[in-house]
């Protein structure tokens, strides 16, 4: 069989850099196939390749069969049958999901004078109904949820490609990065269909689970090499690993290192927001507290109302502390000692325009003032030494902070709190959107932070990563704490296990101390 898109010995370099070193990439019609790697592999590149953004130094490019002429041109994609997709989606927010879908049809330069919206609707009813999928015509699409608006931009990127007449290649670039985890099926049954039909998907994902789950086959890009391409029903996430960072994963944090007198740092009561409902449970100096369950269920909440980010009641006692949920403001919650780090870290947790140096700085601007005078060589010099201690690579304090990778993003939050030593550090979803290799760094500079004396609590719907760092996992249903998990007890299995089948359970209070056996 004819490959629909084949890669030969493609190699870029930006000016000393190597970012790709002869890959080979071969994807099969109607195939649905993963690329994989730790942010700076080369991934990136080699897709601004295919879009025409970059100019290759060496390689060779087939479609279908055909030879085409490097470097393509800007848009020149399109004729050949490619459509990306990519993580901000490129929809207009302000007009309706008509308009959004039948953006290229209604702006053609071959259209009449006149436009016929009966027509329009019927056409994107069409289109939405061949991939089974249903979306208000008239709404915003700055009202939709992420999961429809994502449908929606892989609707239209198909449409693009069958009405040129071409089955094509459909790329993917992190699509997932900002769903829901309940509702990515949706997404992923919509590129079986889409595959069904003769398409070809070039899915770019972070998420081992995610990519196992829906490709058939799999390459692996690291330090800008091809490192393999291997069967998906065949390989192991072990194996996968080992070619995304060249080596097995490091062994997790050991459990039941907490000493069962552990002082308890603060006790929460009763708190309630616009999911919570009246939950209690304690932190635990120095510990990993995780909270999960399905979405909805309100685990993903808590983290905001103990900042003062959302509006809620309730309390939290303890060291020195004495807070009344409903006066809490994120002002007062780092005078209290206690930081946040969102899961939208470039929308909530940082400015993406300004440097790093400028967002590292900025809780404790005050020490590097001079009488008036703002010291900007001690900020650089100190941001330069944080930088490195945390492993933030290019470690360029002048750098601008949405300029960096996504896990070295999360390097710079992590380092930007931390060096404030919280008492209390918030975290949720930690590690979305990023790669397998920083993933571990993370953790590790967490384990580092618990060791400090920093009590963690953990927001995840991803029941490995608290398999590998909690010390306890509270796990929510119907809006409050329904199970607890400590120590051994802690595993992936056990807690999907829970999460599903306590989801309709009585509520319980977090402070008992029950264990699921």
């Amino acid at each position: 069989m004819t490959p629909a898109l084949a890669v030969r010995g493609l190699s870029k370099a930006f000016g000393g850099a190597q970012a790709l070193r002869g890959v080979d990439l071969t994807v099969m019609p109607g195939e649905i196939h993963g690329l994989l790697g730790e942010n700076g592999s080369g991934k990136s590149t080699l897709i601004k390749i295919l879009a025409g953004y970059h100019a290759p130094d060496e390689g060779e490019l087939a479609v279908n069969g055909d030879p085409v002429s490097l470097p393509l041109s800007p848009g020149q994609f399109r004729s050949l049958g490619f459509d990306f997709v990519h993580q901000d989606l490129g929809l207009i927010p302000s007009l309706s999901v008509l308009e959004n879908l039948r953006v290229a049809a209604i702006a053609s330069p071959s259209n009449p004078w006149y436009l016929s919206w009966a027509h329009e609707k019927a056409e994107a009813s069409a289109a939405l109904a061949r991939y089974g999928t249903k979306l208000p015509l008239s709404r915003a699409v700055k009202d939709l949820a992420p999961i429809d608006r994502a449908l929606l931009a892989i609707v239209r990127a198909v449409e693009g490609l069958r009405s040129a007449g071409q089955h094509g290649v459909l790329v993917l670039d992190e699509p997932t990065v900002f769903l829901p985890t309940h509702e990515r099926q949706r997404l992923f049954d919509l590129l079986r269909r889409i595959a069904a039909y003769g398409a070809s998907v070039l899915f770019v994902s972070h998420n081992l689970d995610e990519v196992v789950g829906l490709t058939d086959r799999i390459t692996v890009l690291r330090d800008g090499k091809a490192v393999g391409t291997v069967d998906t029903a065949t390989v192991t996430k072990a194996e996968l690993v080992k070619l995304i960072i060249g080596h097995a994963l490091a062994d997790g944090p050991g459990r039941g290192t907490l000493p069962a007198a552990q002082p308890v740092r603060a006790t929460v009561t009763g708190l309630t927001g616009s999911r919570a409902s009246d939950v209690d449970f304690d932190i635990r100096q120095g510990e990993v507290l995780g909270l999960t369950g399905l979405v909805g269920s309100a685990f993903e909440e808590i983290p905001y109302l103990l900042f003062g980010a959302h509006r809620g009641t309730g309390s939290m006692q303890g060291e020195g502390l004495s807070l009344d949920i409903s006066k809490l403001t994120p002002g007062a919650a780092l005078k209290n000692n206690i930081a946040l780090i969102p899961s939208n870290r470039l929308r909530d947790g940082s400015i993406a325009s300004v440097s790093a140096m400028d967002n590292l700085t900025l809780p404790i601007l005050d020490a590097f003032f001079v009488g008036f005078r703002l010291r900007r060589g001690r900020m650089r010099a100190a941001t330069q030494d944080l930088m490195t201690a945390f492993d933030v690579r290019p470690a360029d304090p002048a750098m601008r902070y949405g300029a960096f990778s996504g896990g070295n993003q999360q390097k710079v939050l992590l380092a930007k709190w931390l060096q404030l030593r919280p008492k209390l550090l918030l975290l949720h979803e930690p590690t979305q959107g990023v790669d397998v290799g920083a993933r571990e760094q993370i953790y590790r500079i967490l384990r580092e932070a618990r060791a400090n004396g920093t009590s963690i609590v953990c927001a995840s719907s991803d029941h490995e990563e608290l398999a590998l760092i909690a010390d306890r996992v509270l796990v929510f249903g119907e809006h409050a704490i329904t199970g607890e998990l400590s120590g051994a007890d802690i595993t992936k299995e056990r807690i999907a296990h829970m999460s599903y089948s306590v989801a309709t359970s009585k509520p319980r209070n977090g402070n008992e101390g029950a264990h699921e056996h």
